[in-house]
């Protein structure tokens, strides 16, 4: 048995994230624990039906398919393991291939980020989130709700994001912050040749890229986009801190302030990351959405 996963893509995933558990997590915040304890034991035969992240998962599970185990998906979750079976037997009933799991009766599950790891950690618990954030870790908070009945159609695992303090870390979104759109840039001209720092998610962005670059670039089964607020000159920048990485991405989408969301759309997203709260509710409603809660846009100041 291998000691290590670095050889795979590995994403941990909550339940609330992978199942809808909206009327268990009901009846625990109404009821407490106790009700919610009983009532998944009664169930635990009854199959959870999809949550939002499940299409992804189910996606993400597919590049294995080929023989070569490019994928791990890992379950963390505050449940027990007694009351966890229930999750265990619906992964069981849709025949999706997770066999690791950390249950921690409560007890805060990001901390097995590090050690199954993670390339990204997907989570319905905003503390959760921040916590793996602040660890140094990809991480972003799916808000729980029923999958939908559709799956964009296409067989192709679509990755959207943004990329100030998403991809790229928020140096140049904070001077825009403090400073205004016209010092911003000036300062992304000036910097053009200057490759950004990398934000929390140039990590699992590498990851996707090592799996991509094992096919050719129009056979690939993954695709991946940059929709971005930036339009020229701010552009140069990020093109540039890209080709530096020797990171791909597929689509760069520069928006100049335009509305995200039919962009997503048009390009198939399964799921998209941003840091701006806002765009991630106008998202949500259509596309698999994930808040990072990074960079100056979350500091509260």
């Amino acid at each position: 048995m291998p000691g290590k996963l670095n050889d795979k893509l590995v994403v941990a995933i909550s339940s609330r994230a992978l199942f809808d558990l909206e009327e268990s997590h009901r009846i625990f915040v109404e009821k407490g624990l106790e009700e919610y304890a009983r009532y998944q034991i009664e169930n635990e035969d009854v199959p959870l039906e999809p949550g939002i992240a499940f299409p992804l998962v189910r996606k993400l599970l597919r590049l294995n398919e080929e023989g070569q185990q490019k994928v791990e998906i890992i379950l963390l979750s505050h449940n027990s393991a007694d009351t966890g079976l229930r999750i265990f037997n619906s992964i069981a009933r849709y025949e999706l291939n997770i066999t690791r799991a950390a249950f921690t009766n409560g007890a805060e599950p990001w901390r097995y980020v590090a050690p199954f790891g993670a390339d990204l950690f997907l989570s319905a618990e905003p503390k959760d989130v921040v916590n793996a954030l602040n660890a140094g870790f990809a991480a972003a908070t799916i808000l729980p709700r029923r999958a939908s009945a559709d799956e964009n159609g296409n067989e192709q695992l679509r990755i959207a994001f943004d990329g100030d303090a998403v991809i790229f870390s928020d140096e140049a979104e904070r001077v825009y912050k403090e400073k205004g759109l016209e010092a911003f840039a000036s300062s992304e001209r000036e910097s053009a040749r200057l490759p950004l720092s990398g934000g929390p998610f140039k990590n699992f962005l590498t990851a996707l890229h090592r799996i991509q670059a094992e096919y050719p670039m129009d056979a690939s089964p993954i695709r991946t986009a940059l929709v971005t607020a930036r339009s020229a000159p701010a552009h140069e920048r990020v093109i540039r801190t890209l080709r530096a990485w020797g990171i791909r991405i597929d689509e760069a989408i520069f928006l100049g302030g335009l509305e995200k969301t039919e962009f997503l759309k048009a390009f198939g997203a399964d799921i998209f990351f941003d840091d701006q709260a806002g765009h991630v509710e106008l998202a949500r409603e259509f596309i698999a959405s994930g808040h990072v809660p990074h960079g100056v846009a979350n500091s509260g100041s």
